[in-house]
């Protein structure tokens, strides 16, 4: 699977893509993570890809066509692309819309707006889906690229290594404990619940499932 991302930073994706699971899915040629800068597309001298808007206002807004062109190279002549337009007033982001995206694509283009956001006309021509990964207004697209890049990698077949590592995809209480037995704190001791050492698998099972 391949991850398309159009951004002004693609620096600001190294510290996270290039360590742990992520690092390791790209080393194993699991996914594939490309950048494109709308600065490398457009004809300004000067690089500017960022306009006063119509109507007035504060800010600047991203141009159409430099983020146009972006997409265009990530596309090529691929007939079958997923095209995201991050946004605040997006459908919400969450595990089930990162499965099928696993499941029914194999390139996913993801657009990641700043200042007072893009040119709306970029989403209508591209037809994209508007998505956003929560109720909060980010400086930047980044943040939520990173977030979906890395909920839709985890569905990629391999990245995990292990199918129950997907937690949505096994019978799973929010609290886990691990060594020592009986932690010792402050004076006070905070002990592994009795059943996770009881060795009866069918009673974990149900603890863990809240039942």
């Amino acid at each position: 699977m391949t991850f398309h991302i159009i951004t002004l930073f693609p620096n600001s994706f190294d510290s996270y893509i290039n360590e742990s699971i992520i690092a390791r899915a790209v080393k194993d040629k699991k996914i594939k993570i490309k950048f494109y800068n709308p600065r490398d597309f457009t004809k300004d001298k000067h690089k500017r890809v960022d306009q006063k808007p119509y109507g007035g206002g504060p800010g600047m807004v991203l141009e159409a066509q430099a983020i146009l062109k972006a997409v265009e190279k990530a596309v090529g002549r691929k007939k079958k692309v997923k095209i995201i337009f991050l946004a605040p007033n997006g459908k919400q982001f969450d595990n089930t819309y990162a499965k099928k995206l696993s499941k029914n694509y194999k390139d996913v283009v993801i657009i990641s707006g700043r200042y007072e956001g893009i040119d709306a006309r970029v989403r209508k021509i591209l037809k994209a889906e508007v998505i956003t990964v929560g109720p909060y207004v980010l400086t930047g697209g980044e943040l939520p690229a990173m977030i979906i890049l890395d909920a839709v990698a985890r569905q990629v077949k391999g990245v995990l290594g292990n199918k129950s590592s997907v937690e949505e995809e096994r019978v799973s209480s929010s609290d886990v404990y691990t060594r020592p037995e009986v932690l010792k704190y402050k004076g006070k001791n905070y002990k592994v619940p009795k059943v996770l050492l009881s060795g009866n698998h069918k009673k974990i099972d149900q603890w863990r499932a809240g039942k």
